[in-house]
């Protein structure tokens, strides 16, 4: 069985495309555990489990980027069946992006379509202090501070003693990343943010237009960095308008020339 695609999901036979969903740090696939209860039928939502997580709970998590990016193309390459888009949030943005890089240097399957949310764009230097090699307790501050923990969980002793691992690789993930600059990819690119969001705001956003020889456009949503919660029933609408799976009566497409097309 394949581990990467058996988190309690079963295969929508009627789907026309398949969106492969990517977490936040210390998130898994249960993150999108209700997106397909609210999205159109057509749209298969596939979280892959990524090791340290879930029901890998008892795997090494990757500590770098790259491995992470080549074993996720090896494993999902079965699932390839029929049009694809990526979906990542925050880390998963990362994820998401190196990913489809992969994937056209591989020459074999390509997405239809790049989804990122609450993350700068590669290559953007952050500005804050890499907190992977820091003590549990400065650990604890920062998911504090990025209020996408639940307080009861952070005041588990015994829970965070099991999660800590997987977030600091996960914070190693992101803070050894160096991007790699190579052509823009031929996959339109849709940019979401928060409007609330203090660690990502719009003005960090504006880079990943240029990502994209296909075109891009940025949507915000109400909320702060983990708006993918409070925002979900209309960001997985706006996943699928731009898909063509739900009806739009006009988008604002922003070419990688900085114009402006409307599309009907």
């Amino acid at each position: 069985m394949n581990s990467w695609l058996s988190a309690g999901r079963a295969p929508n036979p009627h789907a026309e495309f398949r969106l492969f969903c990517l977490p936040y740090a210390g998130g898994g696939a249960a993150v999108y555990r209700g997106w397909s209860d609210i999205a159109p039928e057509a749209l298969d939502i596939c979280a892959p489990e990524l090791p340290g997580r879930g029901r890998r709970l008892q795997e090494p998590p990757f500590l770098r980027l790259a491995p992470l990016v080549r074993a996720l193309a090896d494993r999902l390459t079965p699932a390839f069946d029929r049009p694809f888009a990526i979906f990542g949030h925050s880390m998963g943005a990362l994820i998401a992006f190196e990913l489809a890089m992969e994937l056209r240097e591989r020459g074999g399957a390509q997405p239809a379509h790049l989804f990122v949310a609450a993350k700068s764009a590669p290559g953007r230097q952050s500005g804050r202090p890499p907190i992977h090699a820091a003590s549990d307790a400065a650990m604890i501050r920062e998911l504090r501070r990025l209020n996408g923990t639940p307080q009861v969980l952070l005041e588990n002793r015994e829970l965070m003693e099991l999660m800590l691992p997987t977030l600091r690789a996960d914070f190693s993930l992101v803070e050894t990343y160096r991007y790699r600059e190579r052509p823009p990819l031929d996959v339109p690119i849709t940019i979401f943010g928060g409007t609330e969001d203090r660690l990502v705001p719009p003005s960090e956003l504006d880079e990943w237009h240029g990502l994209s020889r296909r075109g891009s456009r940025l949507e915000m949503f109400p909320g702060d960095h983990f708006f993918l919660h409070s925002a979900a029933t209309r960001l997985v609408a706006s996943v699928a308008q731009d898909l063509g799976l739900l009806p739009r009566a006009s988008l604002v497409l922003q070419v990688t020339t900085g114009e402006q097309q409307t599309a009907e």
